[in-house]
């Protein structure tokens, strides 16, 4: 096992000690533009549009561009627990937040705003792949696909831009709105001022 690749033991007991994170109103950690697979730049910022997502990022050259894969979405601490020191935009993800992003929290259809821009939770699953677990190891692999935790998204999430807006790092990420649940009445979100 390579010295960057956390056990399965390990990545579970720090999993168990994060403190939880925010549910309805986080922060844009990071912003990542994935020109090429293993060639991923920061940026501190983004026009995120409907037709682009991240313009330049390699979803747009990913034929049919399916709007449901468009943003790829990780918690910070859990993308920190499994990097183990690597830098951020490893993961291959496109928004690094500070916000919870399980199931329970952010159902499919889940709107956002993040920045000036409108997202919506999409309802593909997002999976590791040979290239998550060869960046870092067959026990990461394992960890975000337990049964046991797989509802936290651990792997992360795909959002789909609805409207075009700015986000920066450090923006604010707000829950609008959730979809209805069994019983009729809409899961609640505690922010002032939003649709509940």
């Amino acid at each position: 096992m390579s010295q960057l690749h956390r056990p399965l033991a390990e990545l579970e007991e720090k999993f168990q000690r994060l403190p939880p994170p925010p549910t309805n109103s986080g922060r844009l950690i990071l912003i990542v533009c994935r020109h090429a697979p293993g060639n991923h730049e920061a940026l501190a910022g983004v026009r995120l549009t409907p037709e682009e997502g991240v313009p330049g990022d390699e979803w747009n050259r990913r034929p049919p561009c399916n709007p449901d894969a468009q943003l790829t979405v990780i918690r910070h601490d859990v993308a920190r627990l499994l990097g183990n020191g690597q830098p951020l935009t490893t993961s291959g993800d496109n928004l690094i937040v500070d916000l919870d992003i399980s199931a329970a929290n952010l159902p499919v259809g889940t709107r956002l705003r993040v920045g000036d821009a409108l997202v919506e939770v999409s309802p593909k699953p997002h999976n590791g792949c040979h290239k998550f677990q060869g960046r870092f190891g067959a026990d990461a692999f394992r960890f975000v696909q337990a049964p046991a935790t797989r509802h936290h998204n651990l792997r992360g999430i795909y959002w789909r831009v609805l409207e075009a807006g700015d986000a920066q790092v450090g923006c604010p990420i707000l829950v609008l709105s959730r979809p209805e649940i069994n019983d009729g009445h809409r899961a609640s979100a505690e922010t002032p001022g939003l649709i509940t």
